[in-house]
């Protein structure tokens, strides 16, 4: 099942369950999403693998119940190089062909020190040369459009991208941003030092505004006034939230075909109706059931 050929290319990315009530609202999410042919999921693997199984089994359903092509995420905190080449061959074996290989968060949270396990692999570009000699992998990695909050300058940021891109990295999907300038000047410095890689823009349509500025705060990602303004006084008003922040998306992104962009990744939060709302602004068409009754004449 295709979606219509018109509009961008977009993937989307959940995190695996907790709950058998957050699997049930997965498994809906991805089952209202599906229609609209992304181009692949990915699946969030947790601080030192700690979502380790659950990625493993929702990686695996869905390439059991469903025709996605899935993307795990990997990172290599808290664990030896042969403890994550063992689910790298895992992924292999079971046809995963795609993984999302991230460092990952220093053990003891944000913004505290990052120290590489002492057999692991050392950062991400290690991660990705490992991955790739285990097999033909598509990997996808970070890009930091407001730099990495431990980044000491944007020659060291740019620097970790083309070492990324050397080890074998096929595209990078950026943390989020809610000002498309930062993303263009971003773009701009990528190309200037000579990566030709896709960045793919991150995009989180905002469910919960005070949840989405303390994320953004934590990991160094900025809130323009003007856009926290779009929110004020909705706190508790969840339809006019939603309304709200379907339009605000879609004009981000509207934006962004206008300077070329063409891919999207959503970071949908395991819930669909928001993101399914944005695609279709964007022109993505799911097509029509096939057991729908024909239009009168």
């Amino acid at each position: 099942m295709s979606a219509v050929s018109t509009g961008p290319k977009v993937s989307f990315e959940f995190f695996p369950p907790k709950t058998p009530e957050m699997e049930t609202s997965l498994w809906e999410a991805i089952e209202r999403l599906a229609p609209l042919a992304p181009s692949f999921v990915s699946v969030t693997y947790g601080a030192g693998g700690s979502t380790r199984e659950r990625t493993h089994n929702t990686v695996a359903r869905l390439l059991k119940d469903t025709t996605l092509k899935p993307a795990s995420h990997l990172t290599c905190v808290a664990a030896t190089k042969g403890e994550i080449d063992e689910i790298v061959a895992g992924y292999l074996d079971i046809g995963v062909r795609h993984i999302v290989a991230l460092r990952g968060d220093p053990v003891g949270g944000l913004g505290s020190r990052y120290e590489p396990h002492p057999g692991g692999y050392a950062d991400t570009a290690d991660l990705v040369r490992g991955i790739k000699a285990i097999g033909p992998f598509e990997i996808s990695v970070s890009a930091y459009p407001e730099r990495h909050p431990e980044s000491a300058s944007w020659d060291v940021e740019i620097d970790i991208l083309k070492k990324k891109r050397d080890a074998g990295a096929n595209r990078a999907i950026t943390q989020f941003f809610f000002d498309n300038e930062v993303y263009l000047r971003y773009v701009d410095r990528v190309r200037a030092a000579g990566i030709d890689m896709p960045i793919v823009p991150g995009i989180i349509p905002v469910q919960n505004f005070k949840a989405v500025a303390g994320f953004a705060t934590r990991t160094g990602a900025s809130v323009p006034a003007a856009f926290a303004r779009r929110f004020e006084g909705l706190e508790n008003d969840p339809q006019t939230r939603a309304l709200v922040a379907a339009a605000v998306c879609a004009e981000q992104v509207h934006d962004l075909e206008r300077h070329g962009i063409s891919e999207f990744h959503f970071y949908t939060m395991n819930k669909a109706n928001l993101v399914y709302a944005i695609c279709h602004l964007l022109g993505l068409r799911a097509p029509a059931p096939t057991n729908a009754p024909a239009m009168a004449a």
